[in-house]
């Protein structure tokens, strides 16, 4: 039997224990949370994002703010924005949304910002201390990933876990998390890339798979051995004639056809997604009760 990986039911049963800490905060005497977000440019789906994220912000009982700057903004000045974030006491958490413009070094953004402040764990520092196992901030989606593994009690020590794709954002910090002494951990991990070899064969040997290549049903039933764990990381936008949009979300696993084999399946829309979300908001609580 196939169980799902619910994200929408878990991060609403996530999200109320988290209104319960702000409100016993608050009841301490203690400031709100504040998150706040800056966004570039006027990108679709970034617009998106970040209306989600203050929206999700305002049902767990915390202040955001959101941070407009014009495409045509030069890095310097948006290193200055960067800074007066840094310097505001009242916020205790930021995000810059990407993409970014392409005259904006990404890095250069990700590194001036305060590692304190850094709720989604990009900064050197904090990946620094993840890979010594220091508290930090950890990326959003592994966060997300990490809870639902051990809300749904999935056994992960002995297991071989196969991460595909080896991203700053999902993959290489899954590698850490899933690899280190603890739980969810104690795996032996495989990360797989453009360059592995027998990349499916690989995949076939895999307790636990987790896919974070943003290709549209990369991994098939053929990949995918009988009781495997499957976490589908992947939100790609392809065209469809069954909605009014005109496409659908789709993600990097074969879900009709892969379900079926494994024991436990992340679906894409109402998985990992909606996790990310809620490693975010545990990464602002934890920054305001700092």
């Amino acid at each position: 039997m196939t169980i799902l990986l619910d994200g929408k039911k878990l991060s609403a049963e996530i999200k109320l224990e988290i209104a319960a800490e702000v409100k016993q905060l608050i009841a301490a005497g203690k400031k709100v949370p504040h998150l706040a977000a800056v966004l570039v440019g006027n990108n679709g789906a970034s617009e998106t994002y970040v209306a989600s994220k203050a929206k999700n912000c305002e049902e767990v009982g915390f202040m955001s703010s959101l941070i407009r700057l014009d495409e045509g903004i030069s890095e310097t000045a948006l290193l200055g924005k960067i800074d007066e974030l840094n310097s505001n006491a009242d916020i205790d958490g930021f995000i810059v949304q990407l993409p970014l413009p392409k005259h904006i070094v990404v890095q250069k953004i990700m590194e001036a910002i305060d590692p304190k402040k850094d709720v989604d764990g990009f900064h050197p520092v904090n990946a620094g201390r993840l890979l010594q196992n220091l508290p930090c901030y950890i990326p959003a989606t592994p966060y997300g990933i990490m809870i639902m593994l051990e809300r749904y009690k999935i056994e992960t020590a002995g297991k071989h876990c196969v991460i595909i794709g080896r991203s700053n954002i999902v993959g290489m910090p899954m590698s850490v998390l899933m690899s280190r002494n603890g739980y969810p951990g104690n795996c032996t991990v495989t990360l797989c890339h453009s360059k592995t070899n027998n990349l499916a064969e690989v995949v076939r040997s895999a307790d636990i798979v987790i896919a974070a290549l943003g290709s549209p049903k990369f991994v098939t039933v053929d990949m995918v051995k009988d009781g495997a764990v499957v976490i589908d990381v992947g939100i790609t936008r392809i065209e469809s004639k069954d909605t009014k949009s005109g496409f659908k979300i789709c993600g990097d696993v074969d879900f009709e056809n892969v379900a079926p084999k494994c024991s436990y399946i992340s679906p894409v829309p109402g998985g990992v997604g909606l996790m990310t979300i809620v490693g975010l908001l545990k990464n602002t609580l934890n920054a305001a009760s700092r």
